[in-house]
């Protein structure tokens, strides 16, 4: 009989995850919930702020769709860019670490025995484990054991960046519709609970997917969308009240 069987009450072993590289799910996160919030917050900023000046529907759509169209493809560029130098960052340490392997293998092999030994290994065991995973591939030793990097899972610029694009999108339909939607005496209250709702959302599911504790990512959500839409509305409000 197995042990589970006989102690049928006993927990299953715990298994982690561990598909992908942390990095590149990390890269998505970042993009996916920064993308969604700064869309949430940015759009719902501008028609706020242009609602506390007027209640006309033409100029809160006009702005509204500006804000989304121009902070979409900022977030996606802004991404793409900074992705892009952090792949050629990779690229350029994995072509460095190909080169030292051509020329020192002797001392790359002893490196990669150091580094295995800080991890805990004897220095039997690592000068072993490092023989045999050099033999195996080199490289791609190298690369996880010392630089930290997959080098069949560089992070991609383009995934980064529609990710981005897509989030910032999404986020920011809704104050859009929020504003616009509703009659107009009860677009305000509308808008503003909804975005609320919304950074509650998107607080909590950044705070789960990153194993994180989820108030204090709502707290500051929320705080933040609020100064923003009150901020905006107020200016808003000025500029109208002084027929600008």
């Amino acid at each position: 009989m197995t042990e589970r069987e006989t102690h049928p009450e006993a927990e299953p072993p715990h298994r982690e995850a561990h598909e992908g590289t942390l990095g590149s799910r990390l890269n998505w996160l970042r993009a996916a919930v920064l993308g969604a919030n700064d869309g949430i917050v940015s759009t719902a900023g501008l028609v706020v702020g242009v609602a506390g000046a007027t209640d006309d529907r033409s100029a809160l759509l006009t702005a509204g769709l500006a804000g989304l169209l121009a902070g979409s493809l900022s977030m996606a560029a802004g991404e793409y860019v900074s992705v892009s130098t952090q792949r050629d960052s990779e690229k350029a340490a994995l072509a460095q670490e190909r080169r030292e392997l051509r020329e020192q293998p002797e001392a790359e092999l002893e490196e990669l025995t150091e580094l295995l030994e800080e991890r805990g290994l004897t220095r039997a065991v690592a000068r072993e484990a490092a023989v045999q995973l050099t033999e195996r591939d080199a490289l791609r030793a190298h690369a996880r054991v010392e630089l930290g990097i997959d080098p069949d899972d560089l992070t991609n610029p383009w995934h980064a960046a529609w990710a981005s694009f897509l989030a910032f999108t999404a986020g920011a339909l809704l104050p859009l519709l929020a504003i616009v939607l509703p009659p107009a005496d009860r677009r305000l209250p509308v808008t503003v609970v909804s975005v609320l709702l919304a950074l509650v959302c998107t607080g909590w599911s950044s705070a789960r997917l990153g194993a994180a504790a989820p108030r204090r990512a709502i707290l500051r959500n929320v705080c933040g969308g609020a100064l923003a839409m009150g901020v905006t509305y107020g200016v808003g409000a000025l500029l109208g009240a002084a027929g600008v």
